[in-house]
Formats: structure tokens, C-alpha cells, sequence
């Protein structure tokens, strides 16, 4: 006698939930968990990365901003020419990287009164913030959506400078 329709699939679901066959019926299920599972976990992944991708290239303009600036400020002749010459150093080196130059703040010390005395050190501090990719921009000025960062460089003057050459 023929077994109904009804009967097969109540038979095959019985079979399916005992035992290690349970795994055998649940046929197409891995390949979608593994795809649900591995977007969940791989876009957090990728956004990590750009995070911190954009960090360090903040942190390499920064950097290079504080050197070059440092380097121009001991070859001045004259405090007005060190000084238009450290901004236009950090704003180019900021402006490589994409950090607007505007919001960063530049901070010059000397050890001595006249900062281009032969043999006195000039430190320059460059403090500015990297926006995190994907923030909205309301949330970017934010602690929330950037990233602080600073650098400090410093050079001595030559012991030849302003020596007649």
C-alpha cells in the first residue's frame, strides 16, 4: 500500500531532528550563516582599517609639519621671515595630507630671548584633529568624530648663522 504524501514528510522531519543527521538536513544553512556571520563581522573590519588609515596619515602630516616648520624657523634671516615661513611650511605639509590647516594650532619656543641666536633651540608644536571617515559632519568637530593628534619637533640654529658668507 502506498504511503501518502503527508507521511513521507513526517517521517523525513522525524529523521532530521534525531541525532548527527540533524546536521545532514539542514542542507544551504551553512553558506548562509557563514555570509550573514562574515558581514557582520567584516564591515567593522573594513571600517577599522580606513579609521586607521586616516589616523596615521594625520599623524605623518602632523609630524611632517612640526620637522619642516622646525627646519625652516633656524634658516630665517629675521624673526617676520621665520615666522611667515613656519605657517606657510605647516599649512603646505597639512594640506598633503588632507587636515585643514586652519583649525591646527602652531606653537613656537625658544631657549633663549632671540630664537635665531646661533646655537639656541626652536621647538615647534603642531596640534590638530583627524576626522574619522563616515562621521556626519555635525559630529566631526566633535570629540566623538575626530581624533586628536600633536607633534613636536626641534632644531638648534647653525653657529654659523648670520655670519657673513
Amino acid at each position: 500500500m502506498p504511503r501518502s504524501k503527508h507521511s513521507i514528510e513526517v517521517a523525513s522531519r522525524w529523521r532530521c531532528t534525531r541525532g548527527l543527521r540533524a546536521l545532514a538536513c539542514e542542507q544551504g544553512s551553512a553558506s548562509l550563516e557563514f555570509l550573514t556571520v562574515g558581514i557582520i563581522l567584516l564591515v567593522p573590519l573594513v571600517y577599522l582599517v580606513l579609521a586607521l588609515a586616516a589616523v596615521q596619515a594625520g599623524a605623518l602630516g602632523v609630524e611632517g609639519a612640526a620637522r619642516q616648520a622646525a627646519r625652516v624657523a633656524v634658516i630665517a634671516a629675521d624673526q617676520g621671515a621665520s615666522d611667515a615661513a613656519v605657517d606657510r611650511a605647516v599649512r603646505v605639509a597639512l594640506a598633503d595630507y588632507g587636515i585643514d590647516a586652519g583649525a591646527a594650532s602652531v606653537t613656537v619656543r625658544c631657549d633663549r630671548a632671540d630664537c635665531l641666536e646661533p646655537g639656541a633651540r626652536v621647538s615647534i608644536s603642531v596640534d590638530a584633529r583627524v576626522e574619522l571617515p563616515l562621521v556626519p559632519d555635525f559630529l566631526a568637530v566633535t570629540a566623538v568624530g575626530s581624533v586628536p593628534i600633536e607633534a613636536t619637533a626641534t632644531q638648534t640654529v647653525s653657529r654659523f648663522a648670520g655670519a657673513a658668507g
